[in-house]
């Protein structure tokens, strides 16, 4: 069982780099639910291991 200490939070600016899109994208993205992420004051972190399924979830396919 993994406890708080182990989980390793990214900021927006992380999660944007890592996903290779805007910031803004990385916002609406949390504001939807589609991204898990836990707000510190005035800004979102994001679990790491949250950044990585997204990330291995398969692309719809538009049009």
């Amino acid at each position: 069982m993994t406890g708080i200490a182990d989980v390793r939070f990214l900021t927006v600016a992380e999660v944007a780099e890592l996903m290779r899109v805007s910031k803004m994208t990385v916002y609406r993205l949390v504001h939807s639910g589609d991204l898990p992420a836990v707000r510190f004051g005035r800004s979102y972190r994001v679990p790491e291991t949250a950044v990585t399924e997204a990330l291995q979830r398969p692309i719809a396919d538009v049009g």
